[in-house]
This record gives C-alpha cells, sequence and structure tokens, in this order.
C-alpha cells in the first residue's frame, strides 16, 4: 500500500507543479468544503506538493515507515492490514485538517496542500510500536523515536501558535496525535505494549 500511495502522489504532485488549475481543484480550502460542499478536498489536498522538496520529504518519510506500519499492521491484524492502514494514512489526512477547516471555513484564500498531515500518523504509528528505535533527524543525527516525538509535537504546537511562516503545523500535531492514538483505537491492549517497551530501557 505503501508504494502504491507514493506512486499516486508523485504522479499528481509532479502532474500539478506546472498545472495551477489542476492545484486549485485539488487543494484544501475549508471555505469551499464548508460552503460548497466540496469534501473531496479534504484527501486531494494530500496528493498535490508545493515543489519538489516538499514532495521528496513527505515520501522518503513515507516510505521510510510506511512499510513498518504495514508488517506491524500484517502481523497483528491479518486480513484488516490493508484496510487498518488506509484508515490510518486517509483519517490522518482528514484529523489533521480539522482545526483549519474550523478555524478558516470563512476564508476563501486559506489554501494549504501536502501530505503532511498524512504522513507524521504514520510516523507516530511507529513510533508508539516501537519508542526507542532512531530516527534520524536530517537524515544525520540519530535520535530515539519517543524522544523526537516530543520534540515534534512541541516544536508544532510552538509554531503553530506562532504563525510566522507558511507551513500547517496544527496539521502536523493534529496528524501526529491521530497515528499515536489509532492502534490504541483497534487495540487497547497495545497500550501497555507501549507502556512495557517504553520502560523497558528506562
Amino acid at each position: 500500500m505503501t508504494l502504491i500511495i507514493i506512486a499516486i502522489t508523485a504522479f499528481v504532485s509532479i502532474a500539478a507543479f506546472n498545472r495551477a488549475n489542476l492545484v486549485e481543484k485539488l487543494q484544501f480550502n475549508a471555505s469551499k468544503v464548508v460552503h460548497q460542499k466540496e469534501y473531496y478536498r479534504l484527501i486531494s489536498h494530500g496528493f498535490v506538493h508545493a515543489n519538489w522538496e516538499h514532495l521528496l520529504v513527505n515520501m522518503i518519510v513515507l516510505f521510510s515507515f510506511g512499510r513498518a506500519i504495514e508488517m506491524y499492521f500484517e502481523y497483528g491484524f491479518g486480513r484488516m492490514s490493508n484496510a487498518y492502514y488506509l484508515i490510518l494514512y486517509f483519517g490522518g489526512m482528514i484529523v489533521s485538517n480539522l482545526y483549519a477547516l474550523y478555524k478558516y471555513r470563512n476564508n476563501y484564500y486559506y489554501n494549504a496542500v501536502g501530505a503532511s498531515g498524512a504522513v507524521s500518523a504514520i510516523l507516530f504509528a511507529a513510533i508508539f510500536f516501537e519508542p526507542w528505535n532512531k530516527i534520524y533527524f536530517f537524515g544525520i543525527f540519530p535520535i530515539p523515536g519517543i524522544v523526537f516525538a516530543v520534540l515534534y509535537l512541541g516544536y508544532s504546537y510552538y509554531m503553530s501558535r506562532k504563525q510566522s511562516d507558511n507551513v500547517a503545523h496544527d496539521a502536523h500535531f493534529l496528524g501526529a496525535v491521530f497515528g499515536f492514538i489509532f492502534p490504541i483505537l483497534l487495540n487497547g491492549r497495545l497500550f501497555e505494549r507501549f507502556i512495557d517497551k517504553l520502560f523497558m530501557i528506562i
């Protein structure tokens, strides 16, 4: 599933790089979702990206952690693994924009693109399953996953409040939280497993 999502996302994003009309049609716009009932934008925005860097970062992270989640789900949920994976990914995509949907529902000029919320959900689900596995910050510096998670959430919350750039930090935060709690929603006992793994090293 990970490779299929990456292939489709890359194809649509690259096609949209030089087609402003396609970006306009697919991007997240809270006003159009609420007032024109264009609900598909809650999903379609995740298939277009602002530029090559935006696309590559999201797809590299998705590739790095998506396959691990597929294996965890296959081991734990068998035949339902693909369905749960898709719910995690697209659920993260939708949940990550709920705050923006409310906040900017009357702002016609607010737009957002990218799969960052969904990718954050995948990343944090992976951290949930293996909290001490190393994450290579900027591809260089190894940081325990749980430490990275705390720093990531703190930074996303701070930058969301500051609103000093053009990044949807609130989407990153909400997508991450969704990804972390999603396995617990599937099986509450997994939280005990997480606690056991968390304190195994501590």
